[in-house]
């Protein structure tokens, strides 16, 4: 299969992680966009949804299906969203589709965080995609130099704001050993808005898309 059949095939699988009455927490990317086609199937079975970007509410839109403002929101059961790398803890790289903080927000609300993704994403040790960081403007070349002070090469990703208008750092030539104690470090960095380490949030389950099927990983 090629690797969007792998990504459909988990999208497809995401859905009987959404619980039925409820609102779901959805994430952004192609295979989230997976995810949301497939949850129209079922959209007269739930509340609505609970999106981590412009692009992900307009696809859920178009789909017939009510997006809720997270601010209304209280509590989610899931959130189901994919990953750039996840490794054998659950903990992730994410960002890549620059909606990172957002996807941090609603992950927060939910009591559990699903990562569907191809087989590719599996991964030992975080860091050989380049880590995301939202960070303030004036904040980026301080933010670069104490990146390279710890062996990492920051480079701004041009013609990119997230959709709360911040630009974006991808952070090349990082060994993450211990993505929870990184993330800690890296959210005291002033002018850090999020670091796309997603520890604190890792995820319970992973769904991979893999040429044998679908296997479920659980943290």
């Amino acid at each position: 299969m090629t690797q969007d059949e792998l990504k459909a095939l988990v999208g497809r699988a995401a859905l009987a992680h959404v619980v039925p009455g409820e609102l779901v927490g959805v994430g952004t990317g192609s295979t989230v966009n997976h995810f949301i086609d497939a949850l129209a199937t079922m959209r007269d079975r739930i509340r609505g949804a609970v999106s981590s970007s412009e692009a992900s509410s307009a696809r859920l839109h178009a789909h017939g299906i009510q997006v809720v403002p997270a601010e209304q929101v209280e509590r989610l059961a899931v959130y189901i969203d994919g990953a750039d790398e996840i490794d054998g803890r659950g903990c992730m790289i994410k960002g890549g589709g620059a909606a990172l903080t957002r996807e941090k927000i609603v992950a927060d609300l939910a009591d559990r965080f699903v990562c569907i993704a191809d087989a590719s994403k599996r991964v030992e040790v975080l860091g050989a995609y380049p880590l995301p960081v939202e960070v303030i403007p004036m904040a980026a070349p301080q933010v670069a130099r104490r990146f390279a002070a710890i062996g990492g090469r920051a480079l701004l990703r041009q013609g990119v704001l997230t959709d709360n208008g911040h630009p974006l750092l991808d952070v090349h030539g990082l060994r993450i050993d211990d993505p929870p104690a990184l993330e800690a470090e890296i959210n005291q960095w002033p002018g850090v808005v999020t670091v796309g380490i997603f520890a604190r949030h890792r995820a319970s389950a992973c769904l991979l898309g893999t040429e044998q099927g679908v296997v479920r990983l659980d943290f």
